[in-house]
């Protein structure tokens, strides 16, 4: 049974409803193109026996969700769930919790570590989805049938996918190895930028010197408070490019700060005087309170060695437990530990630390040895 949620009335009763219930799967549709939070233009639910559709636009409230959302009764299914979960976070003040992901789960069942949705419900349930369109306006209303349809099938499929996927992962005893990631996705802390951090996704930040990374700082803070308080993206306040070579100008007056191309016509005064305060700031930061960026290893030759057999004994263990290899280490894991870095890396704690982590650390260190043997990696202990 399926049911559309178009009035506050009507979700305070589906609220009640599902009180109780072991499972909730959702998902949702959004758009985020115009915006600094994601725009929520649909929540889909489904609690194993009743689908609903929540049309946010008519809803004015979420929060009869949340005693549902945080029932530690009932565990909350999503797929790649985590832009659905911070959308949720900012709609309703809660993280949903406890959750359980089917992408993270089929990774560590032999699925690819991304596998999309439409591909498990295809292996797992035997059933083909149609394809949507990538560039649906989710937004528009009234929603096709062909839309509502669409967006219903994203949660039908996940409680079956949630039985199979535990039953499997508890069979092979593995399901402890989710609980830390599944815990991850119930943390706050992901879903909220803190300003004074964003310079470091700022493109070809690198490029910059320390001294003007304490400039680059304050100007991307400035920037995303910004775009939080007027709800646009970051880069309609300002260009990357622009936040590079305010940095490296280091302007002091409104005539130098207009010479970078592109904002002659797009500061206000109050936003021009802002950006210069922003930059005085960075510049009187003490040298001891630089920002350091750690720069890559490429090009460095031992180091891209050493990370090439390290990651030659993440396949081979990643095959034998039939996981995926980059759910066990990435790329950027392995370049740390080749670099000497021990703490705060994923691959060297947990269930990894004991398939893998442990093994990287002896080869490195020249415990163990690895080799092909007709064609085959082979790994095995050295003789001092």
């Amino acid at each position: 049974m399926s049911t559309n949620i178009t009035s506050q009335a009507q979700l305070e009763q589906f609220a009640a409803e599902l009180e109780g219930s072991k499972l909730l799967a959702i998902d949702t549709e959004f758009m985020r193109e115009k915006s600094y939070y994601a725009q929520l233009c649909l929540l889909q639910m489904n609690n194993g026996t009743t689908s609903a559709l929540v049309d946010p636009f008519a809803v004015q409230d979420l929060s009869p969700l949340i005693p549902i959302l945080t029932d530690s009764n009932c565990v909350k299914v999503f797929h790649a769930g985590s832009q659905d979960i911070g959308i949720l976070y900012h709609e309703t003040g809660v993280v949903p919790a406890p959750v359980f992901d089917t992408q993270i789960a089929a990774s560590l069942l032999g699925y690819p570590l991304q596998v999309g949705y439409g591909p498990l419900v295809r292996s797992v349930c035997d059933v083909r989805l149609a394809k949507a369109d990538s560039f649906t306006d989710w937004s528009r209303r009234p929603l096709t049938n062909f839309q509502m349809k669409y967006a219903l099938e994203d949660v039908v499929y996940l409680p079956q996918l949630y039985d199979y996927l535990n039953d499997q992962l508890q069979k092979k005893g593995r399901f402890a190895w989710c609980e830390r990631d599944f815990a991850e996705l119930s943390n706050p802390a992901n879903y909220v930028n803190e300003p004074r951090d964003m310079w470091q996704r700022v493109k070809r930040v690198s490029s910059l010197s320390r001294g003007q990374l304490a400039i680059a700082r304050e100007v991307a803070a400035w920037r995303e408070t910004q775009a939080m308080d007027r709800d646009m993206p970051r880069k309609w306040v300002l260009a990357d490019e622009a936040v590079v070579e305010i940095a490296r100008k280091a302007p002091k007056t409104r005539e130098r700060l207009l010479e970078v191309r592109g904002l002659a016509n797009r500061l206000t005064s109050r936003d021009v005087n802002q950006i210069l305060e922003a930059v005085r700031k960075g510049k009187e930061t003490p040298q001891s309170q630089w920002p350091h960026l750690a720069r890559s290893p490429k090009g460095e030759a031992e180091t891209d060695g050493a990370v090439d057999l390290l990651a030659s004994l993440v396949e081979v263990r990643a095959k034998q437990n039939d996981v995926a290899a980059p759910l066990l280490a990435t790329h950027a894991d392995l370049s740390k530990i080749a670099r000497g870095h021990r703490q705060g890396i994923p691959v060297l704690e947990g269930w990894r630390y004991e398939m893998v982590g442990k093994e990287l650390i002896d080869l490195l260190e020249g415990r163990l040895a690895i080799y092909l043997n007709r064609g085959h990696i082979e790994v095995t202990e050295r003789n001092r």
